[in-house]
């Protein structure tokens, strides 16, 4: 072992009958989880993501993050050799061997993450156990955690949902009569902090971000614990938490003025809140939001958008499209609809929207053809052979690294969308 560092009938605005779902299994388009540590690693600065893997997640990793050979990230690949297939050598003692010698060069790490991946997987390597070994020798100045970030079976975003799941189990007990609200998901710094402002100015707290912004900082959970999830995708995260005697606020995802109110507006019911005080603060900024959003109103309303499923956003976007923004929904994909975490989102859809679960590449493919949409959302393996049919495609991926998350980005995020179709009608004229 070596290392490399490097159609579904919704009341719109109210509750929904059960909504009629287009599922099919086939092959799929995704992206593996792995790369879930380009953002994981720039969140959390005193964390290293070591996979244990092939030369093909080194390349990936890579490749996904622009790494330069000079660079030093916080982030590597114990490579799995012919002699660890083999038998050769011990893999066990090989990991220990390769994560002495990383914490050796960086003493700086205070949390290592042993991230699985499709080859550990596949040879039964027991990483659970050999982070727990690892954490009896390195405590405390570093604590180690494992998670899987294989492709098997999942799509990109659920790399972020295995971690945060693994790092629920190390999370301190808060006291059962201590309320609090936790934010959970990574969100961009000037993200997070627009939104500890607000709450501030709404008089609710404490407020505590998760993942925080140092391994040091984990949060305390507990009974007297309201969470806000800050991403569709956390299914598993949200599943642990509640475990752990937390509640689950419903809301909305902030995506958008709408969204992003009502999701604010869950957290002020849950801290009692008055509403003309919620009003006060909110006002200001939902005015600014719609005044960015009205820039590419013209350029968004009545063109037609096509989701592929990627992220398990789709469900949340598709809400502030067709709200905000005027779109038509011609089908919108997902690979898991998570009813505990996207229910508010899919009740806010237009009737009739077609809602699809996991994927048939092909059929959907299919589907896409025929409908010719204004705009189609879509992975990185799909964009370049439909743009070469004539269809304008936004890559979903982009929409998981940018800021799009609360009232300042409201804009932004219609720009994302509004940006393919711009370019689209300036090269024909």
């Amino acid at each position: 072992m070596s290392a490399a560092v490097g159609g579904t009938a919704l009341r719109e605005g109210g509750a929904c009958a059960e909504p009629q779902v287009l599922r099919q299994r086939g092959q799929r388009e995704v992206f593996c989880g792995l790369t879930s540590i380009v953002w994981l690693h720039r969140k959390i600065p005193d964390a290293f993501f070591l996979i244990v893997g092939s030369r093909t997640c080194a390349h990936l990793m890579q490749s996904a993050a622009g790494v330069m050979i000079f660079a030093e990230p916080r982030f590597g690949t114990a490579i799995i050799e012919e002699r660890d297939l083999a038998g050769l050598a011990d893999i066990d003692e090989e990991l220990d061997r390769v994560v002495g010698q990383l914490l050796e060069r960086r003493p700086d790490i205070r949390m290592l993450f042993l991230v699985g991946s499709c080859p550990s997987e596949v040879i039964k390597l027991d990483l659970a156990r050999a982070a727990a070994r690892l954490s009896r020798i390195h405590l405390p100045r570093v604590r180690v955690v494992n998670y899987t970030g294989s492709g098997i079976e999942t799509t990109f975003t659920q790399g972020e949902d295995s971690c945060l799941t693994a790092l629920v189990e190390h999370l301190g007990e808060a006291p059962p009569d201590r309320r609090s609200l936790l934010i959970a998901g990574c969100l961009p710094d000037i993200v997070e902090d627009q939104f500890r402002r607000i709450f501030d100015e709404l008089d609710i707290g404490p407020v505590a971000f998760f993942p925080p912004r140092s391994s040091l900082e984990l949060p305390e959970v507990g009974r007297g614990t309201r969470v806000l999830m800050a991403q569709p995708f956390l299914g598993d995260t949200a599943q642990a938490l509640a475990k752990r005697g937390a509640q689950i606020l419903p809301a909305p995802f902030p995506f958008g003025a709408e969204g992003t109110t009502l999701w604010l507006k869950a957290a002020a019911a849950a801290f009692g809140v008055e509403d003309m005080h919620f009003r006060n603060v909110t006002a200001p900024r939902r005015e600014r939001a719609a005044r960015a959003l009205e820039r590419y109103r013209d350029a968004l309303a009545g063109k037609r958008v096509f989701f592929f499923p990627d992220t398990q956003m789709e469900p949340s976007l598709a809400r502030f499209l067709a709200r905000e923004c005027a779109m038509g929904l011609v089908e919108v994909g997902s690979p898991y609809l998570n009813k505990l975490l996207v229910d508010n989102d899919l009740a806010l859809l237009p009737e009739q929207t077609v809602l699809s679960e996991g994927q048939d590449v092909d059929l959907q493919l299919d589907r896409c053809r025929a409908a010719r949409p204004d705009l189609t959302v879509c992975g990185l393996g799909l964009a370049n052979p439909l743009e070469s049919e004539g269809l304008a495609t936004k890559w979903s991926i982009e929409l998981v690294f940018s800021p799009i998350h609360g009232y300042e980005q409201a804009g932004d995020l219609a720009e994302l969308f509004a940006r393919p179709l711009l370019r689209r009608e300036r090269l024909r004229v």
